[in-house]
């Protein structure tokens, strides 16, 4: 029997071993839970509308999306600054570059303790892209290395139809211990020269152990907001992390159109 709370059951990809294993897991509708914050259960999502005219253009995402996910992310965390410095487009077009620009249906958090230090190292290699989002903070990267706390507040935001194939779930932080999650040495993505580690998550105990939602038929005025990194929370021993994954929406029905969705980072800042 269905609980009014429940999406659906679907396969997650877990990490076992040198290889992923899929398991059932009762995905809830997080449009239904009204407990779910960032500060928290690491995730929330939130009604966010963007001056953005088409997400097909990237110069015009990073002269408008940019700024306005970085105002965001300030108004949520009181953040001194909030730098973007590049965005991730999933679609059909760019999963054809690159299989990494497709929905990733593997269990993971993006970033492991030492995500801090590695991303200072990234700013003082002076790209262009970081280089500008110092400039519009008016920081330069020694400032950044000498903030109290960085965060990596994060937002995913559907740009195709309401409904499509591969969702993005999210599990929530507190139901996931310390000893489930693995770190794996990313040596570059899409093709980039940046190096860093994730984090994977191996199987529950039981079926409903790790906690996991999804926003049904997602509009382009509403994003999620989802923490993956706290240094704050690391030095704690807290978990700042967040699992997601995307995963097979068989109740979307077999024609379900692809999923298009963007995805940026605010480098979050407390001096």
């Amino acid at each position: 029997m269905q609980l009014e709370s429940e999406y659906c059951q679907a396969t997650m990809n877990y990490l076992g071993g040198l290889q992923t294993v899929p398991v059932e897991v009762s995905i809830k509708n997080g449009r239904l839970a009204h407990h779910l914050s960032w500060q928290k259960t690491g995730f929330e999502l939130i009604d966010s509308t963007s001056a953005v005219q088409s997400w097909s253009n990237d110069a015009e995402i990073a002269r408008v999306y940019y700024e306005e996910m970085s105002m965001l992310a300030r108004a949520m965390t009181g953040c001194d600054h909030a730098l973007v410095a590049g965005h991730i487009s999933r679609n059909p077009e760019q999963a054809a570059l690159h299989d990494d620009y497709a929905p990733i249906a593997f269990v993971h958090s993006d970033f492991t303790d030492n995500y801090g230090d590695l991303l200072i190292q990234r700013y003082r290699q002076n790209s262009e892209e970081a280089a500008a989002a110092l400039s519009s903070s008016g920081i330069t990267v020694e400032d950044m290395a000498r903030a109290k706390r960085l965060l990596i507040l994060q937002f995913w935001r559907n740009v195709g139809p309401e409904q499509m194939d591969y969702p993005l779930a999210f599990c929530d932080a507190q139901s996931v211990p310390r000893a489930d999650m693995h770190s794996i040495h990313v040596p570059n993505y899409a093709g980039g020269d940046f190096a860093f580690d994730t984090f994977a998550v191996t199987p529950p105990p039981s079926q409903d152990a790790h906690e996991w939602y999804v926003f049904p038929d997602m509009t382009r005025d509403e994003a999620v907001a989802f923490r993956t990194f706290d240094s704050e929370m690391a030095a704690a021993g807290a978990p700042y992390w967040t699992p997601h994954s995307a995963f097979l929406d068989e109740s979307a029905g077999a024609n379900a159109p692809p999923r298009c969705s963007i995805e940026v980072r605010a480098t979050c800042l407390f001096f």
